[in-house]
């Protein structure tokens, strides 16, 4: 069993174990834009664990690997600490573009992290991680995720009020588009509306909000899904006028959800994921169109609540009602345009 860092659902493998799927769709091929690797106290993810899930059935034939405050280089200046990440990740992909750990290409792309309130200086952060990344490079995720409510918060993220609009935010978030980097969004909903500014302020560089924009049910909107959908709607429709603006969709199994999935005596079905989440992703896809929406795993954060294959399963229930083209953009296409893959 693994432990929750800080704030994370705990991972239970004898929990997950008890419900099993037979694989739908086992052919179609999947681009896993969005997970973390990382070897914490009572929790290690890495390439082992990584590949247990990436071949537990679904055709995953790339992933994208996304920070997470992993293997920060413990001496030098704090801005180049993150960059141990990105050497870190580097490696990872390496391993597996050599072929010798099956045909996922894991890591194919990174989005490391760099202090964008940096200003302009944020720029020879951001030239030293494309630097050691072997080509993999592709953006930055900088966590904006505040709220009022202080329980909602991620503890591994001291995040400032106002972060996005401030000027010195905005000054480092023009040098991404300067060198051809795009910038992952993490926020929660009542936040959306300040991406959608930031993404009018610079059309022309990639955007793309991960979580489905973060919808809140805990603490402060626990029991009021009703008025958090209603606030979170037409900010994502709102959003989607940027057409430089991507989503991701899922990232719903963590605790700030508040679906509860972790709860049951048994792991959810499929069918119990999908029915949960419809609302949301029927709301992004026709907002956004399939061409910028991709499915995203989360893992291991969202494995507290659910197992890989269990997940893609409902993804592609979700996606049922859609062409062959619209299914090929969710699942693998709209991931490899965003990050540049080569599929």
């Amino acid at each position: 069993m693994s432990s929750p860092f800080h704030g994370y659902l705990p991972v239970r493998e004898d929990w997950l174990a008890q419900h099993r799927e037979e694989i739908l769709e086992p052919d179609l091929p999947i681009v896993d834009p969005h997970h973390h690797l990382w070897d914490r106290p009572g929790w290690r993810y890495l390439l082992p664990e990584l590949l247990a899930d990436t071949g537990s059935g679904h055709n995953v034939v790339a992933t994208v690997f996304v920070q997470c405050r992993a293997m920060y280089r413990a001496d030098g200046p704090d801005e180049m600490k993150p960059l141990g990440e990105t050497e870190f990740v580097n490696g990872i992909a390496a391993m597996s573009a050599s072929g010798g750990y099956g045909k996922t290409r894991v890591c194919a792309g990174i989005v490391g992290h760099a202090d964008l309130a940096l200003g302009a200086r944020v720029q020879e952060v951001l030239e030293a991680h494309i630097g050691v990344a072997g080509g993999r490079f592709r953006g930055i995720r900088h966590t904006s995720a505040w709220d009022a409510d202080a329980s909602v918060r991620n503890p591994n993220y001291h995040v400032p009020q106002g972060l996005m609009p401030s000027a010195a935010f905005r000054e480092g978030f023009a040098r991404l588009g300067k060198l051809g980097l795009s910038y992952d969004a993490w926020l929660y909903h009542p936040q959306i509306g300040e991406l959608e500014a930031l993404a009018r302020a610079f059309p022309d560089t990639p955007i793309v909000l991960d979580h489905v924009g973060g919808p809140l049910h805990i603490g402060a909107y626990a029991g009021k899904q009703k008025e958090v959908f209603e606030h979170w709607a037409p900010a994502m429709r709102a959003l989607a006028a940027c057409a430089n603006v991507h989503v991701k969709l899922c990232g719903l199994g963590m605790r700030i959800g508040g679906f509860g999935f972790d709860t049951k005596p048994r792991p959810p079905s499929s069918e119990e994921l999908a029915a949960a989440w419809k609302p949301y992703i029927e709301t992004c896809i026709e907002a956004f169109g399939a061409r910028r929406c991709m499915f995203e795993s989360n893992f291991p954060v969202d494995k507290g609540s659910y197992a890989y294959p269990v997940f893609w399963n409902a993804c592609k229930l979700l996606a049922k009602g859609s062409s062959a083209d619209e299914k090929a953009d969710l699942f693998s296409r709209t991931a490899a345009r965003f990050y540049r893959l080569e599929i």
